[in-house]
């Protein structure tokens, strides 16, 4: 009895029976079967994974690196318009030209600063009217001329200290001079000379004491050396107070009219008092009356009492 056996690797398969089932060999898969994808893996790696889902219409789009933005959570909400602006403007990316043209700009903005209120101080003079800077520049041109020449004088006096042979008799003239001179200031000596006399007249609550405190330095800077009111003698330290029916001047009561005596160059004490919008305006516009007579001759006698001070003293004592 012959026996067909082969082994069981070199067997063919089993033809199936028809109508049977088919029946597969047993083995392992041939080498070439594992190395080659299926039709399904071809599907499966062309379509991507099977959770992948295309983006909706409302997607929000891809970020500039191609990253697909992060999910609207209540922890990652959009950013706002202002906070876009925030954003952009802080940290501040500055370079170095930038840095340059923001200094210059600087400069330049302190520049025109400096020009806008050095133009601001000097809008006082720049509105007022011809005549008005006519007045003031004549003003100023007559203070120069007083200046030199009490300048002049005192350089004559030196040189005539230095010359003079007996510089000790020149020196007590000057002195006595001085002395003089000082006196008047201080309303312990009369006066004479040419000046203005001032009458103002008017109600009590009209001429007041500020008022005649006003004309009292438009003329100082006028250039008045000597004045008196009425009886008293108006110097460095006179005061004005208002009283029942008048003014007080240094303690003592003084009732209109007020008569004032000041002696110095007419031609600079009229117009002084005459500035517009000044005191004798200002006065005529509230219903006072105010005349002023130039005159060759004005005497103040009016004296005051000296005062020794308590403090100050010379330093040749």
């Amino acid at each position: 009895m012959n026996d067909d056996r082969t082994p069981d690797g070199e067997r063919e398969p089993d033809r199936a029976e028809p109508g049977g089932p088919e029946k597969r060999e047993v083995g392992p898969p041939a080498a070439d079967a594992r190395l080659q994808p299926s039709a399904g893996d071809d599907d499966a790696s062309a379509t991507g994974p099977p959770d992948a889902e295309a983006p909706g219409p409302d997607a929000p789009p891809p970020t500039r690196d191609g990253t697909a933005p992060a999910p609207d959570t209540p922890g990652n909400d959009r950013m706002t318009g202002r906070q876009r602006l925030a954003a952009g403007l802080w940290p501040p990316r500055l370079n170095r030209n930038q840095l340059i043209a923001a200094a210059l700009l600087f400069v330049l903005g302190l520049g025109l600063a400096i020009q806008v209120r050095s133009t601001s101080e000097d809008s006082a003079l720049r509105g007022a009217r011809q005549e008005d800077l006519v007045r003031i520049l004549d003003e100023l041109d007559d203070r120069t001329t007083r200046l030199e020449d009490e300048k002049q004088r005192l350089e004559t006096q030196r040189s005539e200290l230095e010359n003079s042979s007996d510089q000790a008799e020149e020196a007590r003239q000057q002195r006595e001079e001085r002395e003089r001179q000082l006196g008047i200031l201080a309303g312990t000596v009369a006066a004479q000379g040419p000046g203005i006399e001032v009458r103002i007249s008017g109600p009590a609550d009209v001429v007041e004491a500020d008022r005649l405190l006003d004309a009292i330095q438009e003329l100082r800077a006028a250039g008045a050396e000597a004045m008196q009111i009425n009886d008293v003698r108006v110097v460095a330290d006179t005061y004005f107070t208002n009283a029942e029916g008048g003014v007080n001047i240094d303690g003592q009561s003084v009732s209109p009219p007020y008569v004032f005596e000041v002696i110095g160059r007419p031609q600079d004490l009229e117009p002084a008092l005459n500035i517009p919008g000044g005191v004798v305006q200002s006065l005529q516009g509230d219903g006072a009356s105010v005349t002023i007579t130039p005159s060759d001759t004005v005497v103040v006698d009016a004296l005051r009492s000296a005062q020794r001070p308590d403090y100050a003293q010379s330093p040749s004592q």
